[in-house]
């Protein structure tokens, strides 16, 4: 046998081993996508529908709250900056260790009102750790590790385990907040790490303060220029109100009637004489302390 014939001998016999290689691989990635099952909407509503309203349990959110009045900065303009920096260096065995004690909670067990507070904590307190794994970052949008080619933020990762069910901040957001309560003010209780955002809350949400913060929220925000800002006539409001208008209204009448409700009295009196909303705007900017503001 000549040594060329021997060569493709080789050749061949290399060439089919990688070919065997590779449709190995396929075949373990196609049983792996056939075996993983992504849980619908339907489903986690149903697993995180249920309650205890005989309970006077609660969930303690001293450590949150600890981190959040040691790293959330009132600024003198109306608005809450988040000292990153300073909370990687000194705060992320802390919040990490917060996240790890709320996901080993079982929302049933509790009232509605707790409920609630939880997965807000839940979502601010997963906000905070996500921006800090990342932190430098000018914004949040710029964090794409949400599945797909076209990713866009963070959002959509499923990064959260709770009652053994796999969760995204959406998931949380959309399925749970949104659709579970139905109540308009959870978009100024949760916080995206964004100037255009509601205030990161310098306390943590309890079933308690609930009522009290979710309307805290909602007059610090409506009563800010990022939230609402009249030029003469011409109303400019967040594009909060045009992305969840289903939240607020059919129409810019009924948001401009929620915005009434937690207007302050000159805001309030030049609501009324304002039928329409003129235009949206949102600054995505990282919402980060940068000393004296």
């Amino acid at each position: 046998m000549t040594s060329r014939v021997v060569q493709k001998l080789a050749e061949r016999t290399t060439a089919n081993r990688n070919l065997k290689s590779v449709i190995f691989g396929l075949s373990c990635l196609i049983v792996c996508v056939l075996s993983f099952k992504t849980l619908g909407n339907t489903d986690i509503k149903k697993i995180f529908a249920k309650h205890n309203d005989s309970s006077n349990e609660f969930i303690n959110h001293a450590a949150w709250d600890k981190l959040l009045q040691s790293y959330v900065k009132p600024g003198s303009d109306g608005l809450n900056y988040v000292d990153y920096a300073g909370w990687k260096k000194d705060g992320t065995a802390s919040l990490k260790a917060y996240l790890d004690f709320l996901q080993t909670v079982d929302p049933a067990k509790y009232k509605r009102d707790v409920q609630f507070a939880y997965w807000v904590n839940l979502y601010n307190a997963k906000t905070i750790d996500i921006v800090l794994e990342h932190y430098p970052v000018k914004s949040i949008k710029d964090i794409d590790i949400s599945p797909g080619l076209f990713a866009n933020g963070p959002w959509k990762r499923k990064n959260l385990t709770v009652s053994a069910t796999a969760l995204s901040l959406d998931d949380i957001e959309h399925v749970l907040l949104r659709g579970l309560w139905r109540d308009n003010r959870v978009h100024y209780a949760l916080n995206c790490a964004s100037i255009g955002c509601p205030n990161l809350a310098q306390r943590a949400f309890t079933g308690a303060n609930l009522n009290e913060m979710l309307n805290k929220g909602a007059k610090e925000y409506i009563n800010h220029p990022r939230g609402v800002s009249l030029m003469g006539n011409n109303l400019r409001v967040s594009r909060i109100y045009s992305w969840f208008s289903e939240d607020f209204g059919d129409n810019d009448r009924e948001i401009i009637m929620h915005l009434h409700r937690f207007a302050n009295p000159r805001l309030s009196d030049r609501l009324g004489k304002i039928t329409k909303i003129d235009s949206y705007v949102y600054d995505w900017r990282l919402n980060e302390f940068k000393g004296q503001m």
